[in-house]
C-alpha cells in the first residue's frame, strides 16, 4: 500500500485567465504562448527551491517549504510574464491568477499532495484578478516585514470543509488587469457560501443580484465561478439578477460541492435543493430550472408548495431517457455513459466534443470550446458516468398534476438533447400551465440567437405579472 505523510507546506496554484477563449481564436498560438508560460513557472518554482506537483491543462500546481519563497516566486512570476506579454496583441494574452495558501497537505510517495491547504489555495487562485495574485492571512502572518509588499484586504471567504472563513489579500503587483473572459461584460459581486444536505454532502451555493428572490435548481454540469466567466451562462444569470436575488447551486459530485459522494440520485438533488434555500433564508420564492433541473423543481413545488410562487421550466423534462419507452433512448443513453468513460478526463477534447455538439450545435467557436473545458472542470468522468444515469431515471410524471403554482414552460423546436414533444407532454399536464415554443436548435440558450430576446420578454413578462400572491 502506498503511503502519504501530512506536512505544512506552502501551495502555490494557478491557472490561465480566458484559457478557453484564446483556443477558439487561434489554438497553436496559444498552446505556443501556453508553453512559454509553463517554462517561465518551472524555472522561477525550480530556482527557489520549490517543487512543480502538476502542470495539467493550463492550470499549475507547486509547493514550496517557504510561505516567503512561494510569494516571492509568484511575484517574480507575474512580472516575467508581464514582460513576455506586453510585445503581444491585447486580445493575445495569457494572464495567469495565483493563489498562495500556507497549511497542512497530505502528500503521498508519487509527490501528489491533497488537503484543506491545496483546497484552500485553489479557491484563493479564482479569487485572484488575472495576472494577480492573493494570499491567505496565514501567508501574511509570514510575510509581513520580510518582503516589501502593497497587500489589499479583500475580506474573508468561505471555503467548503473549512470551519471558519479564510481571510484574504491581494498582492499590489502592478500587473494585474481587469478579467476579460467577456469582452465589455459588467462585473458582478458573487458570494459562495456552503450548506450540509441531510446526509452530510456539502453543496456550494451563491447569490448574486438584488431584488425579490429567485432559485435556480442545479442542471447538468454547473459551476458557481466558471459560469460566471462563460458565454454559455453568463448572459442568462446577468438577466436575472438585474431585478432578482438569484439563488443558485452547484449540484452534488461537480463544480464547487462535494465531489467524493455514496448518493447521486434523484432524491438527493431535490433534498439538495432543500438545503440550499434552507440556508439562504427565502421563505417564498419563484424556480427557474433548465433540462433536468426543471423535474427537480417540479418535485421540490409539490413538496412545499406554500414556499413556491411559481415556475420556469426551459428545456426540461418529466421523462429521463430510459423512462420514455424507446429503445433507441436507451441505447443512447449507454452510448453516453461509454464515451463519458472513455473520454471525459482526456486533455484532447474530442470525446467532449459530441456532447458540446448536442447542447449547443449554433453555438461559436469560441462558445463551444468553453462547453467542452467547462465539463472537464466540472466533474470527474465517474461522477458524470453516475449524474447520467440518476438523470435518465428521472420519472416525475405523476407529480405534475400536483403543481399548483402558475408555470411557464419554454422549449426550443430543434433541441437536439431533449425533444420538443417532451417539453410540450410536461406543460399538458401541469395545470394551467402556459407552453412557449421558441425558434431554435440550441439546448443551453445563447446570447446570439433570435430565441433569446423572446425568452427574456416571455420570462419577464411572467415573473412581473403572472406569480401567485
Amino acid at each position: 500500500m502506498e503511503s502519504s505523510a501530512h506536512k505544512l507546506l506552502a501551495v502555490l496554484a494557478a491557472d490561465a485567465a480566458g484559457y478557453s477563449r484564446l483556443m477558439a481564436e487561434d489554438d497553436a498560438a496559444t498552446v505556443t504562448s501556453l508553453d512559454e508560460c509553463r517554462r517561465v513557472f518551472r524555472e522561477q518554482i525550480e530556482s527557489a527551491h520549490g517543487r512543480v506537483v502538476d502542470m495539467a491543462g493550463d492550470s499549475v500546481l507547486a509547493v514550496f517549504d517557504s510561505a516567503t519563497l512561494a510569494v516571492q516566486t509568484a511575484v517574480a512570476i507575474q512580472g516575467t510574464l508581464n514582460q513576455y506579454s506586453r510585445a503581444l496583441p491585447e486580445a493575445r494574452k495569457m494572464r495567469f491568477r495565483i493563489g498562495i495558501n500556507l497549511g497542512e497537505v497530505i502528500e503521498k510517495e508519487d509527490g501528489t499532495v491533497y488537503g484543506d491547504g491545496v483546497n484552500i489555495a485553489a479557491r484563493l487562485e479564482g479569487l485572484a484578478e488575472p495576472g494577480g495574485v492573493c494570499i491567505s492571512g496565514n501567508v501574511v502572518e509570514q510575510v509581513e516585514g520580510k518582503l516589501p509588499l502593497s497587500l489589499r484586504f479583500t475580506g474573508e471567504q468561505q471555503v467548503k470543509n473549512i470551519s471558519k472563513p479564510v481571510p484574504v489579500y491581494q498582492i499590489q503587483t502592478g500587473t494585474a488587469e481587469e478579467s476579460l473572459p467577456v469582452q465589455d461584460a459588467p462585473q458582478i459581486h458573487q458570494e459562495v457560501r456552503f450548506c450540509a444536505s441531510s446526509d452530510g454532502v456539502g453543496i456550494a451555493y451563491s447569490v448574486i443580484g438584488k431584488g425579490p428572490p429567485l432559485v435556480k435548481s442545479a442542471n447538468w454540469l454547473n459551476h458557481l465561478e466558471f459560469d460566471l466567466e462563460s458565454p454559455i451562462w453568463r448572459h442568462l444569470l446577468l438577466e436575472f439578477a438585474k431585478d432578482h436575488e438569484l439563488i443558485r447551486y452547484d449540484a452534488r459530485g461537480n463544480g464547487l460541492s462535494d465531489r467524493g459522494v455514496d448518493d447521486i440520485s434523484f432524491d438527493a438533488f431535490v433534498g439538495d435543493m432543500e438545503a440550499v434555500i434552507d440556508a439562504a433564508g427565502v421563505e417564498r420564492f419563484p424556480i427557474f430550472g433548465v433540462s433536468q433541473g426543471c423535474a427537480v423543481a417540479v418535485a421540490y413545488a409539490v413538496r412545499h408548495p406554500e414556499r413556491v410562487t411559481g415556475l420556469v421550466l426551459y428545456g426540461g423534462f418529466a421523462r429521463g431517457r430510459r423512462k420514455r419507452g424507446s429503445q433507441e433512448q436507451i441505447e443512447r443513453g449507454d452510448a453516453f455513459a461509454t464515451l463519458i468513460r472513455q473520454g471525459w478526463g482526456q486533455e484532447n477534447p474530442a470525446f467532449r466534443q459530441l456532447f458540446t455538439s448536442m447542447f449547443v450545435p449554433g453555438g461559436t467557436k469560441e462558445q463551444m470550446a468553453w462547453f467542452n473545458d467547462l465539463q472537464r472542470k466540472t466533474t470527474s468522468p465517474e461522477n458524470a458516468v453516475r449524474m447520467r444515469s440518476a438523470v435518465d431515471n428521472i420519472d416525475v410524471t405523476d407529480l405534475l398534476g400536483q403543481v399548483s403554482v402558475p408555470t411557464l414552460v419554454l422549449h426550443v423546436r430543434d433541441d437536439a438533447m431533449v425533444p420538443l414533444e417532451e417539453g410540450r407532454r410536461m406543460a399538458a399536464m401541469i395545470p394551467k400551465a402556459r407552453f412557449v415554443t421558441l425558434e431554435g436548435q440550441n439546448h443551453l440558450i445563447l446570447e446570439n440567437e433570435p430565441a433569446w430576446g423572446r425568452f427574456k420578454e416571455e420570462v419577464r413578462f411572467f415573473l412581473a405579472n403572472e406569480l401567485a400572491e
